[in-house]
C-alpha cells in the first residue's frame, strides 16, 4: 500500500525553496524519504535489540520489522505526554491549593 501526501507552498516558499533546489517536487520527495530511512533504521535497531533481549528469532526484511513492530505513532506519543502533563498539573494544583473544609 501506497500513501500519497500533499505539500501546499506559498509563492514566498516555492520560490525560496527554487533557489536551493533545482527540481522542488524532487527535493520534497527525497526529504520524506530520507526521514522515512531514518525512522526505520531506528525502528529495527530498537526491535533487533528487543527481540535478541527477549531471545526471538528475528525474520524479513526492514520494512517487515516495521510493520510487525508494535510501536506507537508521534501522535500517540504526543497525546500520552499531553495526559501525563495534565495530570501532573493537576496533581501540583491540588497540594497548592488545598481543599478547604466544609463549614
Amino acid at each position: 500500500m501506497s500513501h500519497i501526501y500533499t505539500v501546499t507552498l506559498s509563492d514566498a516558499e516555492d520560490k525560496a525553496l527554487r533557489a536551493v533546489a533545482v527540481d522542488p517536487q524532487q527535493w520534497i520527495d527525497n526529504a520524506a524519504h530520507e526521514r522515512c530511512r531514518v525512522s526505520i533504521d531506528n525502528i529495527v535497531a530498537k526491535e533487533v535489540e528487543r527481540k535478541l533481549s527477549a531471545g526471538e528469532s528475528i525474520s524479513g526484511s526492514k520494512e517487515d520489522i516495521v510493520l510487525a513492530a508494535q510501536i506507537k505513532s508521534a501522535a500517540e506519543v504526543k497525546a500520552e505526554g499531553e495526559a501525563q502533563l495534565a495530570a501532573r498539573q493537576a496533581a501540583q494544583q491540588a497540594v497548592e491549593q488545598p481543599a478547604t473544609p466544609a463549614a
